[in-house]
């Protein structure tokens, strides 16, 4: 009998828990469907796919992996090797933007490299060491034309622990140097509003301004959600997103038509893919 008295409540539990998951609204963004992805599948060398920028051509998506200080060509209508270009050393480097002229590679602790000579035997970087002191990990990097500035977005900083608040930092492209203060915060309880779940922590993943919209797209892998704000992090969407399509959503790129690439890494034993939502006007 002592044997039910435990088994019971945990059926209860995992009944509950599983009502929540059916309980949950999963929307998408006008413009999208976020239920209709087209699937390409990556190889070996990106199953920990971390950052994503669609190439000028829209017929390539660079891509980094967060081992290898290599920036990767992924043809996604080839099923040939992707060709990759070293820029510096081994390391935990999470994603990868442009202002349309320079590619920038953001690594976990908030240090940037500058790439140089991308696409040629000559390549390399310039690093730039993140200038505040104190425990932080970023995973999300993006341009913001309106100030210049390469945006970096906390996913765990020492000063939000406990504030109720993601911060974000700017690297101003004109001075090559980081902002002295915070570029803006995003208020949790904002977020919670929306989504009716408390949210302990919000980590984003990835980030990037729409190019129509010209709000900014917010993935949370940890958290499973998009979150949409507008440029001063102020948050105006949030969604839901369905764990048998978003494994472990870590890069975000649009296409200049609003046609949205989203990357996994490898998770539950699935496989790294990119997913290809159209966009509707």
């Amino acid at each position: 009998m002592r044997i039910w008295h435990l088994v019971i409540p945990l059926v209860l539990l995992s009944c509950n828990q599983f009502k929540n998951r059916q309980d949950k609204n999963f929307d998408s963004p006008k413009g999208y469907d976020l239920r209709e992805p087209v699937r390409y599948y990556v190889r070996q060398s990106m199953q920990e796919i971390s950052g994503i920028l669609l190439a000028p051509d829209e017929q390539h998506i660079l891509a980094i992996n967060d081992e290898q200080g290599r920036v990767f060509s992924i043809d996604v209508n080839a099923n040939k090797p992707y060709p990759s270009w070293k820029f510096d050393k081994s390391g935990d480097y999470e994603d990868i933007a442009t202002d349309g002229k320079d590619v920038m590679v953001l690594k976990s602790n908030g240090h940037l490299y500058h790439v140089l000579n991308l696409f040629s035997d000559s390549t390399d970087a310039e690093s730039y060491k993140f200038r505040e002191p104190g425990k932080r990990e970023f995973e999300s990097l993006y341009f913001d034309s309106t100030r210049n500035s390469m945006i970096l977005v906390c996913k765990a900083c020492e000063e939000d622990k406990g504030q109720r608040r993601t911060t974000a930092y700017s690297f101003n492209m004109a001075t090559w140097e980081f902002s002295d203060t915070p570029a803006y915060q995003i208020n949790i309880e904002e977020i919670e509003k929306i989504t009716g779940d408390k949210i302990a922590q919000f980590k984003p993943s990835a980030a990037l301004i729409h190019p129509i919209e010209k709000r900014l797209y917010i993935l949370a892998a940890v958290n499973r959600l998009l979150v949409i704000t507008d440029l001063n992090g102020k948050v105006l969407e949030a969604y839901n997103l369905r764990h048998t399509i978003f494994r472990q959503p870590e890069g975000i790129s649009f296409a200049p038509n609003g046609d949205m690439y989203i990357s996994n890494e490898s998770a539950d034993e699935a496989q790294a893919n990119i997913l290809k939502f159209k966009y509707h006007h």
